[in-house]
């Protein structure tokens, strides 16, 4: 069982495995101490598993029912009670209000058909998720609250940055790696006026 930033995490077929992107996020999480977090998208678990360590509370929340299980699973291994996992198109199954809202977005074109591609695939132009994320998250975030999107140049950082801008929350590239043919990059955003 291959073990990342301490935490020992089983791994399935079918769920998406922790990759450039996911550690691109690890390893600038906004979280602090007593935030209440949401994980979108939650894989493996291994996110919503390390905001836990500040914060007070997180909900970790994936389409694919596969996940869900495996990323309770990996909760229990590393004996961790203050994570909660759900499964959740988006924010279907979400109320309340996060201080900290993650989401590592699907961006390869096309349309999903094993549950592994609920984690690549974006819909038509690979961005339809992404969208309707940004749409959508501005209601559970806190008004001093920061979201944090991983999404591929592949599908337009700027349009990402625009959509965002669209619904009052100011993005900015933070951090970025470059695999293969495309730059991962990591966007912040936050409330126009409120923290960053």
């Amino acid at each position: 069982m291959p073990t990342y930033y301490g935490l020992k995490i089983r791994l399935h077929p079918d769920v998406y495995e922790p990759a450039e992107d996911t550690f691109l996020l690890a390893e600038n999480l906004a979280v602090k101490e007593g935030d209440i977090a949401l994980d979108v998208g939650a894989g493996t678990g291994l996110i919503a598993l390390l905001m836990a360590r500040k914060a007070r509370y997180v909900l970790g929340v994936d389409i694919n029912p596969i996940a869900v299980e495996l990323a309770r699973e990996n909760a229990r291994i590393n004996n961790i009670k203050n994570v909660e996992f759900r499964v959740s198109d988006l924010f279907e199954n979400v109320s309340g209000k996060f201080d900290v809202i993650t989401f590592n977005a699907p961006y390869l074109p096309g349309e999903p058909e094993e549950p592994i591609d609920f984690a690549l695939v974006g819909g038509e132009r690979g961005r339809e998720v992404l969208d309707r994320f940004i749409q959508e998250v501005p209601r559970y975030l806190k008004p001093r609250g920061t979201v944090q999107i991983v999404q591929s140049s592949i599908t337009g950082v700027e349009e990402t940055l625009r959509k965002l801008r669209e619904v009052g929350l100011k993005g900015k590239v933070v951090a970025k790696v470059h695999v293969f043919f495309e730059d991962i990059v990591l966007i912040n955003a936050a409330m126009r006026g409120g923290g960053a």
